[in-house]
């Protein structure tokens, strides 16, 4: 570092560059000026370079040794800090711009109350930055930030990490807000089967399932989706609750209870982090499998399938034997290449869609 800086046509001089004209003027080396200082050649060195910030310590032993006071030489410190923190503070805000420009602010607007501020940037970068709750939104490029993904895809772009750190930023920030008891496996897996009779109740499942997992220690998280997230759900450790996370990526009802249930399945297998829509891996097949089993169990499925008949009606009457919502039945149908997904009139006679409506 120099021992001075010119920034926005303001320049301040570190404490080190008088102190090299104080050795100048007084025709000793910096050894025999060390020496006489009380402190090693070394120190002073690094100190005259600039690269060391004065201590209090040698601010009294110059005051002692040239007549001035502690305070003059701690004031140099101080103005040439300020102008050094000025400048950083700017160059991490240019990068600030970048990352802002990875995300859409309007979501913020729209779903959290932030201000609309049109080409006002700089304060849109402190209002997300300030909700958020991050000295920076540089952060969010990390890899691995607050909860690391699951499976790297190669598709995974700056964008994708960034707008997944922020959803899994904002799930967090609401957990840490919700006292309760802590994460307890056996009331979770009982919570667990209390979700499942509540497939079809489409209009007051949320509050009934987000209470019961509160009871069990998990801390249920339901976000409108952000563009370019390119997640259906998060899970994480929060203290000695559990956070669960996901959005209403995809819409539908079936869907959108398959990316719940493949999230438990991962709390319940004892792994935690984020799950990208392309998951790959060991651990998401397995989510996906216990998603797959609890939602619609196997025997049944392969009983109904043997039927040979897949009709509105025989769908219907295979939903109400297995307590299930129509719609997560023809989900599955369509996810097996058992019904077209060019079948819109059947999709519309059995399917719900879902869009999350914070308060």
């Amino acid at each position: 570092m120099s021992n001075y800086i010119e920034y926005k046509d303001t320049v301040a001089f570190h404490p080190g560059y008088y102190i090299k004209e104080l050795v100048e003027e007084s025709g000793l080396t910096q050894e025999d000026f060390a020496k006489r200082l009380d402190t090693t050649p070394k120190n002073l060195s690094v100190l005259i370079s600039g690269n060391q910030s004065l201590s209090i310590d040698i601010a009294m032993k110059l005051s002692r040794m040239v007549g001035t006071s502690v305070e003059y030489w701690l004031n140099l410190q101080k103005k040439y800090d300020s102008l050094v923190a000025e400048f950083k503070s700017d160059e991490e805000l240019a990068k600030e711009k970048q990352v802002l420009k990875l995300t859409d602010y309007k979501y913020f607007v729209e779903n959290f109350g932030l201000p609309d501020l049109p080409r006002k940037t700089d304060q849109q970068v402190e209002k997300v930055r300030s909700f958020l709750g991050v000295a920076t939104l540089s952060v969010f490029k990390e890899l691995d930030l607050a909860s690391s993904f699951r499976s790297h895809s190669e598709s995974l772009s700056p964008s994708n990490v960034v707008n997944a750190n922020i959803m899994v930023q904002i799930a967090i920030n609401k957990a840490l807000k919700v006292s309760g008891p802590k994460f307890n496996k056996k009331k979770f897996q009982e919570a667990i089967e209390y979700a499942l009779t509540l497939t079809s109740s489409h209009g007051e499942f949320l509050q009934l399932v987000k209470k019961a997992f509160w009871e069990a220690g998990v801390i249920l998280v339901v976000l409108p989706n952000l563009k370019n997230s390119g997640i259906n759900g998060a899970t994480k450790k929060v203290g000695d609750k559990v956070m669960l996370m996901v959005n209403d990526r995809n819409k539908y009802a079936d869907t959108f209870w398959f990316s719940l249930f493949h999230e438990i399945g991962h709390i319940v297998n004892g792994d935690y982090g984020i799950s990208l829509c392309d998951k790959k891996g060991d651990e998401e097949d397995a989510a996906d499998s216990y998603a797959r089993d609890k939602l619609i169990p196997a025997e049944a499925y392969e009983s109904f399938k043997k039927q040979g008949v897949i009709s509105e009606r025989s769908i219907r009457k295979f939903a109400e034997e297995i307590g299930r919502d129509p719609g997560i039945v023809f989900g599955r149908l369509q996810k097996d290449g058992l019904i077209s997904y060019a079948d819109t009139a059947l999709s519309q006679a059995l399917r719900h869609k879902y869009r999350v409506k914070l308060v």
